[in-house]
């Protein structure tokens, strides 16, 4: 009970001496003006004053003050049981005010940072129900042609079904990328990790992906010539599929005969940095932070005409995450834009490999 009570006794302390002085002055007086002091019996109303007054006075913080102090952790510990603990329960108001102060702090964060959740929800439902009402509605509109009578001319019919078979590729583009970023995300997708040649996989991704760069006569190529193998360790598919998305990316905001170029630089002893810039039509700095987001495009028109989920990036910034690694973006609205992520070196491959 001391411990808890290091403040009130204090307080009981210098109350009581001061009833006791006072009281003691008192009875000087008095007794200078009559009978006169008599020390012992002075000395010993004075003691017997002090420790009556300091135990009465202790008594009364104790059971009432502390009584109405520990109500109000009470109260507050229902709120949150880890922010105040019993053994941090005392009279001193000092101590009971930073604590409820950083009570409040602790709320009030635990509020902004809800309020900055609900605010990205409702965002992202908005963002998956324009997404997916697009081709649904695209579907729906071309079935209900084909059965309002449509269907009976062929060339008609061949037509709609094609575009309605387009609208649910989208569809399941969407989703299956929705999955992927939910398994990222829960821990449910498992990386197969592997050492492979990320030169070989780069250039594999060019080779995919040249006839799209080819229709904005985009050149896909690399800084310099690497003639030796750079061997990295990581899941291969899900690297591609990084490389990929990158290079789909600038591809679909680059600009007519632009270029795509991709480096692999060492970073420290056991990483390598690859980078993928373009001189497309960058980014703006206030959106630099949210790029990564679902669902966040750059462009606010709406246009959807290169088509995509929307996901690409999202899911580039989960997979490299899951690989306990970091993904980087620098841009120059006008200019052009750069993505960088890290990987780790293969440690099974003779050292002169790996140099770059």
């Amino acid at each position: 009970m001391a411990k808890k009570f290091k403040r009130s006794y204090k307080f009981a302390i210098k109350t009581a001496l001061y009833i006791t002085v006072f009281l003691s002055v008192v009875l000087a007086g008095f007794a200078h003006f009559t009978t006169g002091l008599m020390l012992k019996p002075f000395f010993a109303f004075v003691l017997i004053t002090y420790f009556v007054s300091f135990f009465i006075i202790q008594y009364r913080v104790e059971h009432f003050i502390y009584k109405r102090i520990k109500k109000i952790y009470d109260n507050v510990s229902l709120l949150d049981s880890t922010t105040l603990s019993p053994s941090q329960v005392t009279t001193d108001m000092a101590t009971l005010t930073r604590e409820v102060e950083k009570f409040t702090k602790d709320k009030k964060l635990e509020i902004d940072t809800l309020k900055v959740r609900e605010a990205y929800r409702k965002e992202f439902m908005g963002n998956v129900s324009h997404e997916l009402k697009t081709p649904l509605f695209t579907v729906q509109g071309y079935i209900l042609t084909l059965l309002d009578g449509a269907m009976k001319d062929k060339a008609v019919r061949k037509k709609y079904l094609q575009r309605a078979s387009k609208g649910v590729e989208r569809l399941i583009y969407i989703v299956r990328d929705l999955d992927m970023i939910t398994k990222l995300e829960t821990g449910d997708l498992h990386l197969e990790k592997e050492d492979f040649n990320i030169v070989e996989l780069i250039q594999s991704s060019f080779d995919l992906l040249e006839m799209k760069a080819s229709k904005k006569n985009i050149t896909l190529t690399f800084d310099i010539d690497y003639d030796e193998p750079i061997w990295v360790y990581g899941d291969r598919d899900r690297i591609q599929q990084v490389l990929t998305n990158l290079i789909v990316n600038s591809i679909k905001y680059g600009k007519e005969d632009g270029t795509t170029e991709i480096s692999i630089e060492n970073l420290i002893k056991n990483k390598v940095i690859v980078r993928v810039t373009d001189n497309g039509e960058g980014i703006e700095k206030e959106n630099l932070p949210r790029v990564f987001e679902r669902f966040y495009r750059v462009d606010k028109s709406g246009s959807r005409k290169e088509g995509g989920s929307g996901l690409g990036l999202s899911i580039v910034k989960h997979i490299i995450e899951a690989h306990d690694e970091k993904i980087y973006v620098e841009s120059v609205f006008g200019v052009g834009s750069e993505f960088s992520f890290t990987l780790e070196k293969s440690k099974n491959v003779p050292e002169t490999d790996t140099e770059i």
